[in-house]
Order: structure tokens, then C-alpha cells, then sequence
């Protein structure tokens, strides 16, 4: 990595024995916020796990087109996100921009709804990548270790490097993106040029096979593909130059993740054939990938894929734990959490305290699963990364409400495009995708009668409550505050720094 990652040499606070608190300060290029945030996507657990679940649920050989579609809804979103970037010089990302918009109360009750979302999708990988060393580590001869105990290593290692510096993580997350990312770029190459099984068209995209199915929980897929995408403002603090280096990494991230997602999971479908895929699919939907680089890249190109694929899943929870640990330390900055989360690190410069608390959340959400029984993969990350893309959904649809109303009151020229227009679609497509994901809820997690007809049972009541829960507890602690500190309530907002 470049000068985009040069070592930052100061922080801004006073000291507190071994800590400072409040600001964090860095030399973060776009580059590197980039690498961070695309690697919270998990490019290879995307194309190799959730593509094909998602093609087998939602839409089955259309399901390509609905990457494009939610690329295109979510870079509207992104151009009202980065209209606020430049004139909120606050991290908090939607705590601050819905607390500008719409009240603190509103910003409150998101960020209490974007801890939820960022835990959920992180446990849920936690929990997925428990299961993959735990089958690959027994499939080499050893003795099968409990996946829980796998996720629970893998929530350490990522502890540790989360109390250090980011520019420590960012370095790690670069070179196990390029891999992975390569590796599936390679495939798709091969792909091409061969021809693939029949010959290269581009079926999926016509209307009929977009159409076909359940367009809502292939949608529901290809947006839980790009969560994390929107946490580029996160890194303010730490962004070298924040006005221009945060929006380049917002656009850079939605775009390169859109066309990387469309192109790869079209790929997969012409390896086999849109005639065959489905039925190839079904066999075994989390083996596809490694199957499908077997054939065309040989039983080497395999080995490669499940160790990057490992490597990916880590990649993700990393990337995640570090939004997490920068938003709490942003709510701490604000009075929303406990005072000790925003203290930063003396020598790494880390949120190290508010690092190890979410450390220690993951490490219990895990130990609860076990607990419960839960299979890692069909509940654990299936479930959890549903109350994920659903949370994420509604944030970043009331993000843009908040955007098009915080720019309608203030003074001076303004972009309409980015400011109304832009914000305005994005909020459109935002608001059908969450409905359309909250309908649709009960097949995502199997709630069925003995008929097999979906219904609203109680786990699906339980887990879509939640997204209704927790910013219900921010509203309620904006309410008490505004009561019992009204001076306190006002300056909530701006006391990000």
C-alpha cells in the first residue's frame, strides 16, 4: 500500500493513563478506506455462498441482474450520502446524518438500528466461517473441533487487531481482498474465453428471467451484498483529506462492487449453462464455486479458492468489527454510550476500549449459539444476515429522507441533483426493497405451515422485531435525555468530533 496508508503520528485528546480520549486522526487515502469497506462486502463469500443460495430462493438465472439493480438504487443513495460527507464534518455516518435531518432522536434510534445491523452481518459470518474451518480442518485428518470454537479463535484474532491501528487492518484487508478478487476475476476470464458451456449470452438479464421466481429475496441477496459499502464516512477522522476522500471511496466501493458482483455471478451461470445451472445448484449450492474452479481452473485453482475463501470471511468480520468499534466510539463522543468507548489508544490510535467491547459482544452472541443448538450456517448466518439486509434497508432509506430534508432547510447553492433528485430515487428504491425484504421475511427463514405456505410465525416476528427494538431504545433514551439534560440533548449531534 502507498502514501494512502502513511502512519498517523498524533491524536488530538487529552491523555488518560494509557488512552486519550474522543479523536481519532489518520492519513487514510480512498485507496484504503476502499479496501476496508469492499472487504466488509466479502467478495469471495458473496460469489461463492450467498450468489448461489440467492439464485436458488430468489430468482434463479435472472439473480445477476439483481446486483445491477440494487447498484444502481444503492449509487443513488450513495450521491445524497457523499452531498452530506462534504458539509457534516462529523464520522458518525447515519447516527449524524439522520440526527442533522430529521432530530436527534431520529439519529438515536439509527444508530442503535446500525449496531444492530453491523453486529448481526458480522456474527453471522463469524458463524459461517466457524463451520468452513471446521469441515476443512477434519477433511485434512484432524480431529473435528466444535465450528463454535473456530468462531470464537476467529473473533480473538480479530480483537487483536482491532485494538491496533486501522492502517495495521487495512494492510491485512488489502492483500486478502486483491486474492480473492483475483482469483474470481481469473475464473470469470476463463470462463470467457472458453466460452463457458454453451456459449456466452446474456439470458439472465432479460426481462422474463429478472422476473421469475422471488425477485424479492433475490434483491434481498444483492443488497446484503454491498452492507458495509456505506461505511466509508465512519473513517472521517482518519481519511487523509475527509471532504474529497470519503465520496471518492463511497463511489468507488458501490461501483466496483455492483460490476464485480454482476460480472462474477453471470460468470458462475455460463460455466454451466443457463439451462443447467439451476439443477447443478441445487446439489449442493455451497460447493458451486469450488466446483466450478475445478473445472476450469483445475484441482490447484480449488485448493486456492477455499483457503481465499477463509481468508475472506476473516477479512469480512475484521472489516466490520472495526465499523462497529468506530461507531460506538462515535455514540460515546455523543453521550449515547458509556463515556470509557471513546477513549482512543496512546501509541496505536485505536478505539481500543470501545474494540474490545465489541469483542466481547461477538464472543457472547456466539457462546449463545451454541448454547441453543443453532446450525451455523442454515440459522446462524442465514438469519442473522436477514435482520442484517433488512435493518440496513430501512437506515439507509430514511438516510436519504434525512439528506433531501436537511438540504431543503439550508441556506446557499445547492446541487438539485444530489441534494433532491438523486437522494429522492434512492429513497424510493430504498423503501420497495424494504418492503419487499419484510414480506418476504418468513421464506428467508423457513417459517412455514405444515403446508409449506410462508406465514408469520414467531421466529420471523422475533427477528424482524428487532429491527423495530433497537431503534425504539434510541428514540427511548432521546426522549429521556431531552427530559433530564435538555442542553446535553442539544448538542447531542455535534458532540461528534
Amino acid at each position: 500500500m502507498s502514501a494512502s496508508t502513511e502512519s498517523s503520528t498524533a491524536v488530538s485528546t487529552e491523555e488518560v493513563g494509557t488512552s486519550s480520549v474522543r479523536s481519532l486522526t489518520g492519513k487514510l487515502g480512498p485507496t484504503a478506506i476502499v479496501l476496508m469497506v469492499v472487504a466488509a462486502a466479502s467478495p469471495l463469500t458473496v460469489v461463492g455462498g450467498a450468489a448461489p443460495i440467492g439464485m436458488l430462493l430468489g430468482n434463479g438465472v435472472g439473480f445477476p441482474a439483481m446486483y445491477a439493480i440494487s447498484g444502481v438504487i444503492l449509487l443513488l443513495f450513495a450521491v445524497g450520502l457523499s452531498a452530506m460527507t462534504r458539509v457534516v464534518p462529523r464520522p458518525g455516518a447515519f447516527f449524524t446524518y439522520i440526527g442533522y435531518g430529521l432530530g436527534n432522536r431520529m439519529g438515536l434510534a439509527a444508530a442503535f438500528l446500525a449496531l444492530l445491523t453491523y453486529t448481526t452481518i458480522q456474527v453471522s459470518v463469524y458463524g459461517y466461517l466457524g463451520y468452513i474451518l471446521q469441515v476443512t480442518v477434519a477433511g485434512l485428518g484432524a480431529p473435528s473441533i466444535p465450528w463454535w470454537v473456530w468462531a470464537l479463535a476467529m473473533v480473538a484474532a480479530v480483537g487483536v487487531l482491532g485494538y491496533r491501528h486501522i492502517e495495521l487492518s487495512s494492510k491485512v484487508l488489502g492483500v486478502l481482498l486483491v486474492g480473492e478478487v483475483g482469483i474470481v476475476l481469473l475464473l470469470v476470464l476463463v470462463v470467457m474465453v472458453t466460452g463457458g458451456a454453451d456459449g456466452l449470452s446474456f439470458i439472465p438479464f432479460e426481462p422474463a428471467q429478472v422476473t421469475s421466481g422471488s425477485p424479492a429475496i433475490g434483491l434481498m441477496f444483492a443488497i446484503a451484498a454491498f452492507i458495509g459499502f456505506e461505511a466509508t464516512a465512519i473513517f472521517r477522522d482518519e481519511a487523509r483529506d475527509p471532504e474529497r476522500t470519503i465520496p471518492r471511496a463511497t463511489y468507488a466501493a458501490v461501483i466496483g462492487v455492483g460490476v464485480f458482483y454482476t460480472l462474477a455471478s453471470w460468470g458462475l451461470i455460463m460455466a454451466w449453462g443457463p439451462d443447467d445451472i439451476m439443477a447443478i445448484t441445487a446439489e449442493d449450492p455451497g460447493a458451486l464455486i469450488l466446483r466450478t474452479t475445478a473445472a476450469y481452473l483445475g484441482s490447484v485453482g480449488e485448493v486456492v479458492v477455499n483457503v481465499l475463501l477463509i481468508t475472506s470471511m476473516f477479512a469480512c468480520v475484521l472489516s466490520f468489527h472495526n465499523v462497529v468499534a468506530r461507531y460506538q466510539h462515535s455514540m460515546s463522543a455523543a453521550g449515547a454510550l458509556p463515556e470509557s468507548l471513546g477513549h482512543v489508544h496512546h501509541a496505536h490510535l485505536s478505539p481500543h476500549k470501545s474494540s474490545f467491547a465489541q469483542t466481547a459482544t461477538a464472543g457472547l452472541l456466539i457462546v449463545g449459539s451454541a448454547v441453543l443448538g443453532l446450525d451455523p450456517v442454515l440459522e446462524v448466518f442465514t438469519w442473522l444476515s436477514g435482520v442484517a439486509t433488512l435493518a440496513i434497508s430501512v437506515l439507509m432509506a430514511i438516510t436519504s429522507l434525512a439528506v433531501i430534508v436537511w438540504f431543503s432547510r439550508s441556506a446557499g447553492p445547492r446541487s438539485l441533483w444530489r441534494t433532491v433528485v438523486a437522494p429522492g430515487l434512492g429513497l424510493i428504491g430504498l423503501v420497495i426493497s424494504a418492503l419487499a425484504i419484510g414480506a418476504n421475511f418468513p421464506l428467508l427463514v423457513s417459517d412455514v405451515d405444515a403446508d409449506g405456505v410462508p406465514r408469520w410465525g414467531a421466529l420471523s416476528i422475533v427477528l424482524v422485531g428487532l429491527v423495530v427494538i433497537f431503534p425504539a431504545i434510541g428514540w427511548i433514551q432521546g426522549t429521556v435525555l431531552k427530559r433530564a439534560r435538555p442542553q446535553a440533548y442539544e448538542r447531542l449531534t455535534d458532540a461528534l468530533t
